[in-house]
C-alpha cells in the first residue's frame, strides 16, 4: 500500500505535458517528451508529498507548542502541591500561613449556633 505510486491529477498531467514541451529539443521524439513529462509529474507528485510532511509537522509543532503553554500552568500548581506535602511531613515549620477568612467565617458560624441554641432554652 505504501510503496504504491499516486495516480497524478489530470491537473497535473496538462502541467507536466506543457512543461515538457516548451523544454521539448529539437528532434526529441513524441515518446521522449512524455517520459519525461511523467518525470515532471513524479516530481510533481514528491513535492506536493513533501509539502504536505511538512504541514504535518508544523501543526504538530503548533499543537505541541500550544500544549506546553498549558502544561506549565497545571504542571507547577500540582508541583507546588507535592511540594507542599513533602515538607509537611517533614517539617511543620515550613506550612504556608493559613487564610484569614475560612477561620473567620467558621467561628462566626459557631457564635451564631451557639446563640442560637442560647436563645432556644429561655
Amino acid at each position: 500500500m505504501k510503496n504504491q505510486q499516486p495516480i497524478p491529477s489530470a491537473e497535473t498531467q496538462q502541467e507536466a505535458m506543457k512543461i515538457a514541451k516548451s523544454t521539448q529539443k529539437p528532434g526529441q521524439t513524441k515518446e521522449q517528451t512524455r517520459l519525461v513529462a511523467q518525470g515532471i509529474e513524479k516530481g510533481i507528485a514528491l513535492y506536493k508529498k513533501q509539502q504536505k510532511e511538512k504541514k504535518r509537522q508544523a501543526d504538530k509543532a503548533q499543537k505541541k507548542q500550544r500544549r506546553e503553554k498549558l502544561r506549565p500552568v497545571t504542571s507547577d500548581n500540582t508541583m507546588q502541591g507535592d511540594n507542599t506535602m513533602q515538607s509537611n511531613a517533614t517539617s511543620r515549620q515550613a506550612t504556608p500561613s493559613p487564610s484569614i477568612l475560612p477561620w473567620g467565617l467558621l467561628t462566626i458560624s459557631w457564635i451564631g449556633f451557639a446563640a442560637y441554641v442560647f436563645y432556644l432554652q429561655q
